[in-house]
Order: structure tokens, then C-alpha cells, then sequence
């Protein structure tokens, strides 16, 4: 996937249009910083929403429909895919007390998952960091970039590209996160 930007003018609205008497704004760098504290968005999400205020800050996940996306290059290479392994994709819109936050495409190797797991991702609004947790997987960024990228949702504010990496050093799955301008907003 290309990184296609958003002019810093569009960001600097955004930002500044998040302003209330009843909460501070919150900044892009605050929202960043709270990001890089956690190997999972999910959790890192709620932590954000419990900071913002949020009564319910659990994360749920609405599965997309996922045609048309074509992997970025390269996919299996960055999967370190074995022979006969294959990678899955779920398309999906994380919120928030019915805010969507980040609209993410996660490619991921439905092998190195227990069917517990592969089961939950194909029939629950559980995120993927949640349900994959018990196999301990930390994440790797490989970029970060203020505006949206290609196939993000115009309001993006940043987008974010990683690997999870499986203890042994496998990767489990890569990551194009978009998160929304509705994470400066105030609730």
C-alpha cells in the first residue's frame, strides 16, 4: 500500500476543531505516545478512551467486507509464509462507545493460531489483538505517518504500518491501522 498524505492544513483543522470547555483537546503527539505504550491497538485504544472520558472504553471490532484489497507486495515474504501456509485477511472499523476509531486491514497466518482463536476472529466483534494475546506477540512498527495512506477514510490523522511477531520470532501478522480524527474529539 502507497502512503498517499493529507495536506497539514486538513490535520491542523481537525485538531483544532476538537477543542471543549469540558475537556482539553487532545494532541496528536498524546495520542501517539499512548500508542507506542502497548504492543496491541486495542489496548492501547482503551487506555485512550478511558483517558478521554469514555464510560465504556472497550474496543469492539465490525468486520468488512474484504474484496478488492490487494495485499501490499511482497506479503508472503513479510509473513516468512512456510510451504503450504497461506495468510488471512480481516478488514475491520475498532470502536469505541460507537465511535470508530481506527479503521485497520490486518494480514495474518490463520496457522500460527489456535482454532479457538481463528474461530472467535471468524464469527465475534472481538479484536484481533484480544483474541491473539495468550500467544504473546509483541509489535514491530515499520512506519508512522501523519494523514491518511491509501484506502484509509479521509479523516485519518495517522496511519500506521507494523508487524506482530510471534516469542519465536515468526511473524503472526502485518498491519495498516487509520486512525480516525474522532480519537481528538472529545466525547
Amino acid at each position: 500500500m502507497a502512503f498517499e498524505l493529507a495536506a497539514p492544513a486538513a490535520i491542523m483543522a481537525v485538531m483544532a476543531s476538537a477543542t471543549s470547555p469540558a475537556m482539553p483537546a487532545a494532541t496528536l503527539e498524546q495520542f501517539e505516545t499512548v500508542l507506542r505504550r502497548h504492543d496491541s491497538a486495542t489496548l492501547a485504544l482503551e487506555e485512550w478512551c478511558g483517558m478521554r472520558g469514555v464510560t465504556d472504553p472497550r474496543i469492539t471490532a465490525q468486520t468488512l467486507a474484504t474484496g478488492g484489497e490487494a495485499p501490499p507486495a511482497a506479503m508472503r515474504e513479510h509473513l516468512r509464509l512456510a510451504d503450504g501456509e497461506t495468510f488471512a485477511l480481516r478488514n475491520v472499523r475498532l470502536s469505541c462507545g460507537g465511535t470508530v476509531l481506527s479503521v485497520a486491514w490486518n494480514w495474518y497466518v490463520p496457522a500460527r493460531l489456535t482454532p479457538a482463536m481463528n474461530e472467535a476472529l471468524r464469527v465475534t466483534n472481538t479484536p484481533f489483538g484480544k483474541v491473539v494475546a495468550p500467544l504473546g506477540f509483541k509489535r514491530r512498527p515499520l512506519a508512522t505517518v501523519a494523514g491518511p495512506a491509501e484506502n484509509c477514510p479521509a479523516d485519518t490523522i495517522s496511519t500506521h504500518q507494523a508487524m506482530l511477531v510471534l516469542p519465536d520470532g515468526r511473524p503472526l501478522a502485518y498491519l495498516v491501522e487509520c486512525y480516525t480524527a474522532a480519537n481528538l474529539t472529545t466525547r
